[in-house]
């Protein structure tokens, strides 16, 4: 189950960019652009590490991990959580221009083809094979979609009680066998499902994910009309603050408890901050949504070279979640091929058979990372200039 555990964390540092300039309040639209750029750029970093610098324990083991390892995976949290809220909000926006029966038809279409490319195309760009399907985050998508086309017709408080009541309590639910695969593909733990001779990695079930999403929908009309202003800084604020009381307390909203650990207190607050992402727990998500409000307030009130910079990976980020992947996936075969003499997937291989002679380096991983994003973005950003000169009704799809 080596496998399982490197491969769970499919789809997640922030860079520290000074910002001189003086603030400049742009458009709701910039922001979530801005936003959604700055997710794909850190979780890059994820993707890079799975495949540059694997370990063989868990980056967030408080009892094995470094402070430096932990914190390379922890930042890159908020990418999954705030991807599928952002993507709510965006189809807000699209229903309030083009009616509920149009973005309904639009969603379930969209839903499908991300579906069907993340059995066809990415589980096969991931080990250039089909040694094992994983079912991930387009998988997780592509669902909340489907779900969204269908609850997007209730009305917008009765969207929102779902969505909160899903994200509150669906840690009361229990792992489900996977001889029972519809409930488990709804909430589980990640798990493998055998289809005859070939497995198949459920590494994001849908159920909460798609509550996520029901939630970005049902606030999308808040962000419209108050897309600036201190409340998304309060907002994110009290989920932060109501993460830390419910976290202390060490009773509900996580499957994993924290406990003290024989390292010391900094390694005690690690397994405080080390909460679970599969399934998204209520404490994961609301750490990570709280983070995210924070991030909005910031971003929504600069307008400079580096929130430009940002931008042009968030207009276009199917284009370059299939582009970073091609590059970080081919880039490891070669590295292998040319540090080890044999072409592997070190991310997919049982640490025992680890070449001898590679070892970890998170230089190494932030090296390769900082060039995957750089060599993105010419092509991203005349991708982006692309779909705004053209009308082609396929570019919507991608």
């Amino acid at each position: 189950m080596t496998i399982l555990k490197s491969q769970i964390s499919y789809m997640e540092t922030v860079t520290t960019v000074p910002i001189t300039e003086k603030p400049r309040t742009h458009t709701r639209v910039q922001t979530i652009d801005v936003l959604r750029g700055l997710i794909m750029v850190v979780m890059a970093l994820d993707h890079v590490r799975e495949y540059f610098g694997p370990t063989p324990f868990r980056a967030e083991d408080a009892s094995q991990t470094t402070v430096a390892l932990f914190a390379t995976r922890w930042v890159t949290h908020i990418c999954a959580p705030l991807f599928l809220l952002l993507s709510g909000v965006s189809a807000y926006l699209y229903c309030s221009k083009h009616g509920r029966r149009r973005t309904s038809a639009f969603l379930a279409s969209r839903g499908v083809w991300l579906i069907v490319l993340e059995l066809v195309v990415f589980s096969f760009v991931l080990q250039w094979g089909y040694t094992l399907v994983l079912l991930s985050i387009m998988w997780a998508i592509g669902w909340s979609m489907l779900f969204l086309a269908a609850a997007l017709w209730l009305p917008r408080w009765l969207l929102a009680t779902i969505a909160v009541g899903i994200i509150a309590g669906h840690n009361l639910l229990p792992n489900f066998a996977p001889a029972y695969p519809v409930p488990a593909l709804l909430h589980n733990s990640p798990f493998l499902l055998m289809l005859g001779k070939q497995p198949v990695l459920v590494a994001y079930t849908i159920f909460p994910w798609a509550a996520v999403m029901m939630l970005g929908f049902a606030i999308g009309p808040l962000l419209k009309a108050h897309s600036t202003g201190n409340r998304w800084l309060k907002a994110g604020g009290l989920l932060i603050l109501a993460f830390v009381a419910l976290r202390a307390i060490n009773l509900y909203g996580d499957p994993a408890p924290w406990s003290t650990q024989p390292r010391g207190a900094l390694y005690t607050a690690l397994s405080f901050m080390n909460v679970t992402k599969y399934p998204p727990s209520l404490l994961f998500l609301m750490v990570t949504l709280g983070v995210g409000a924070v991030l909005w307030y910031v971003l929504s009130r600069y307008n400079n070279r580096f929130t430009a910079f940002l931008s042009v990976y968030g207009r276009v980020p199917f284009f370059y979640f299939l582009l970073h992947f091609c590059l970080i996936s081919a880039s490891a075969y070669v590295w292998s091929r040319v540090a080890f003499g044999q072409a592997m997937n070190l991310s997919f291989t049982d640490p025992t058979q680890w070449p001898a002679a590679y070892h970890f380096s998170l230089w190494r991983v932030y090296g390769v990372w900082i060039a995957v994003v750089l060599i993105a973005y010419y092509p991203c950003k005349w991708f982006g200039k692309y779909k705004q000169t053209h009308q082609q009704w396929w570019l919507s799809y991608l």
